[in-house]
């Protein structure tokens, strides 16, 4: 929690966050039920900078102005929460540690599972009645399809700002578990 006090932190976790909510608004279709969406790869990186508090909070923050700049169907906490539950992953399995595909491949992976294919068609068939089974099987191609995508995603946006020695630059990482060569 100390981390909520440090200015730097704060700084760039609401830059993020409205680089979230903008990237948000920017989708390239596939087909029907696929399409490339960008808003999680800054929670990625607030969640390998900053831990799985800071990450969470993000995740509110950013789908609740998400909702403020251009609602797009009846407002409900439950998403909100499946956010904050992707920036926990996020910070779990990215906090201070070296990006790998592995690593980037589990963090999109539970955030499939647990984001994917419990929570949101749990709030999904709460708001519209629908059974959460056909939901979930509705869900599975496109996820199926997207997890190797978004995995590569992850990985090459994370390894771009690990080039450029982004978290060197802020002074993160400054323990010893981090260090890039």
């Amino acid at each position: 929690m100390s981390r909520l006090k440090n200015v730097q932190t704060l700084t760039i976790s609401a830059m993020l966050t409205a680089l979230a909510i903008v990237l948000g608004f920017f989708k390239i279709p596939i087909s029907n039920l696929i399409e490339i969406h960008f808003s999680f790869l800054p929670l990625a990186l607030v969640g390998q900078l900053f831990g799985p508090v800071v990450s969470g909070i993000v995740g509110i923050l950013s789908d609740l102005g998400s909702y403020v700049v251009k609602p797009t169907g009846p407002f409900f906490p439950g998403f909100t929460i499946s956010t904050m539950v992707s920036g926990l992953i996020y910070g779990f399995v990215l906090k201070g540690k070296k990006i790998t595909v592995w690593r980037a491949f589990l963090s999109k992976f539970l955030n499939t599972i647990f984001v994917s294919f419990l929570l949101n068609p749990l709030w999904l068939s709460i708001l519209y009645g629908n059974g959460f089974w056909a939901i979930v099987a509705a869900r599975l191609p496109g996820e199926l399809v997207m997890l190797p995508i978004n995995t590569a995603m992850i990985y090459l946006f994370l390894k771009a700002l690990e080039a450029v020695r982004l978290q060197q630059r802020f002074g993160l990482f400054a323990g010893k578990n981090y260090k890039i060569k």
